[in-house]
């Protein structure tokens, strides 16, 4: 058998082989140094055969090459020290690092933050050896600081890169929607296209995931059209992402046609399935849920902890108590997987929602886990709807016992007793917040109008459309006053941002452009007032009002109903 074939899946019968037969046969030294290092490579692919590839490249029957460095430090993958340790003395015998080497040793340095100023001075070198202005480094590079969270870094990295192709376009954008940079996502997109560069299943995924954490639903149509004209969707990367990203945009029935399309063509994987179920699973349509669950088991799928956080979460946001608390007790008897903690936390939700409260106490005490912020805040945002001070109170310095500056327990906590009428304990506990240095998230919405996404403060007055919008914000309120609307949270919540925000969208929109419904993203949770003022407005302005809140997807109907069901 001639060596260079002999090259297969076994790495000892490869070299043994290659020895056999003679390493190289007629004095080929360029063809002995090929076999030997695709050797190391070989080797390297096993944790079990690692060492050895390390030992085959001190024993090298010749002087190693950049290939063989390269190979040798790919090798020692899982143990950066290591890896380092090598690059050194690779440098110390006079070699310079390709490509290649500079690339493998980024990846990985990658997996820990402790190895940053080693990737710092990487990056130093590669400069000066002029390797970070070539893609395939450059692209490296791009991926070191993105998984670090140096996203400007990585931003800066890609500007160096000469003539950026399409891997180097897929490695900055992938690598800013991971760090929640949609605009700059958007505007890699862009630049990619103007320049002629293809396009690839995992840039468009990037932007596809930007897309979603904005819930940017002109946006994700803009990308979906584009994947389908180059040919890349249906892709399960690709379509996953585009189920993930409609079911974010509060499009259920959407995210659900891309899922039926890649389940057509067969390429439906457990993590597509998990993205459609977490799309109900924040409408807390448990029916439509358990229904899809069983038609994965039928399809001989097995379930993992995503998949039964998206069923408890659904449970929870309808609270449903039972049924929540009977799925996380058939998790590991029936399918062999054991809760975490944010399973446990829909338990403490679906008690609170319920107004179960000294229940969900108990439970919050005695679980298997130690309860992180997550849990004292679903308790406390309960006692807050249910206007439990007690148990409020107790939740609430449970969170400040985990951090000091949570503003969310000052607020809630005096939101209890504002609806309780206590005022002077409500005005102690901001007069705690400012003494403490403590400062309020403020409330933000955004909208997307036309392509372009509008953000909203509460009160703020920055807008171009400022006066057209609080001149709309008062006519709505006139409207739904004569339909019985009475405002009981004050003037403060007259400017909230998502009633600035759903004015805008009336003023700038048509139904012809926007849909049928209008959309608002909040970063909190919609105040009950706010609540109760968008079941009237969809009402007067005939449409219907989607509002993604920091908990769950409110839809408010034309005849005044809301999905949660007054339960969030």
């Amino acid at each position: 058998m001639p060596a260079e074939a002999s090259i297969g899946p076994d790495p000892a019968c490869c070299h043994a082989q290659v020895i056999k037969s003679g390493g190289a046969s007629g004095g080929n030294a360029a063809k002995e140094r090929f076999l030997y290092n695709k050797l190391i490579a070989l080797y390297s692919r096993s944790p079990l055969t690692t060492p050895d590839a390390v030992r085959l490249f001190h024993h090298l029957p010749f002087v190693p090459n950049a290939a063989s460095w390269t190979a040798a430090i790919s090798a020692l993958c899982s143990d950066p020290p290591a890896a380092a340790k090598l690059f050194l003395s690779m440098l110390r015998r006079h070699y310079l690092p390709t490509q290649s080497t500079i690339s493998s040793l980024l990846k990985i340095l990658s997996f820990s933050p402790s190895y940053i100023s080693l990737g710092l001075q990487l990056h130093s070198l590669s400069l000066k050896l002029s390797l970070s202005v070539l893609p395939f480094s450059g692209s490296a590079l791009i991926g070191f600081y993105s998984k670090n969270f140096l996203s400007s870094d990585a931003l800066e990295a890609f500007h160096e890169i000469y003539e950026p192709d399409d891997v180097c376009f897929a490695a900055a954008i992938v690598g800013l929607a991971q760090n929640k940079r949609p605009a700059d996502v958007f505007s890699l997109f862009r630049d990619m296209r103007r320049g002629g560069i293809s396009s690839t299943m995992y840039s468009v995924s990037g932007a596809v995931r930007a897309a979603a954490d904005t819930a940017a639903l002109e946006q994700t149509r803009a990308i979906h059209a584009h994947a389908v004209v180059a040919g890349i969707e249906p892709n399960s990367v690709v379509g996953t992402a585009l189920v993930d990203a409609y079911g974010k945009a509060g499009l259920v029935s959407d995210a659900h046609r891309e899922f039926d399309e890649l389940l057509f063509a067969s390429r439906a994987n457990l993590v597509t399935w998990n993205a459609v179920l977490s799309a109900y699973a924040q409408h807390g349509d448990a029916e439509t849920i358990k229904q899809l669950f069983d038609e994965m088991l039928a399809r001989k799928l097995k379930p993992d902890e995503y998949t039964f956080l998206s069923i408890l979460t659904a449970c929870s946001n309808a609270g449903s108590v039972d049924d929540t608390r009977n799925w996380l007790n058939a998790m590991s008897p029936l399918y062999g997987i054991q809760p975490g903690l944010e399973h446990y936390t829909c338990i403490v939700g679906s008690m609170a929602r319920a107004g179960r409260l000294e229940e969900a106490e108990r439970f919050a005490a005695t679980m298997p886990f130690e309860p992180d912020a997550a849990v004292w805040r679903t308790l406390l945002s309960g006692c807050m709807v249910h206007g439990n001070a007690d148990i409020g109170r107790s939740a609430a310095g449970h969170l400040l016992e985990l951090d000091p500056q949570d503003d969310s327990a000052y607020v809630m906590l005096s939101k209890i007793y504002s609806s309780l009428g206590r005022k002077d304990e409500m005005a102690k506990q901001w007069t705690t917040m400012r003494d403490l240095g403590v400062k309020k998230e403020g409330g933000r919405s955004w909208v997307e109008v036309m392509g372009s996404v509008h953000m909203f403060i509460a009160g703020d007055r920055q807008h171009e459309w400022s006066p057209e919008i609080y001149a709309k914000v008062s006519e709505l309120e006139a409207a739904v006053r004569k339909l019985g609307y009475v405002e009981k949270g004050g003037e403060g919540v007259w400017h909230h941002s998502e009633r600035l925000a759903v004015a805008f969208v009336l003023l700038r929109s048509t139904t012809a452009v926007c849909g049928k419904s209008l959309r608002v993203m909040k970063n909190l949770r919609i105040c009950s007032h706010c609540h109760e003022f968008f079941k009237y407005v969809s009402r007067v302005v005939k449409r219907g009002i989607l509002v993604r809140d920091v908990n769950r997807y409110h839809w408010f109907q034309q005849d005044g109903s809301c999905s949660c069901k007054d339960c969030w």
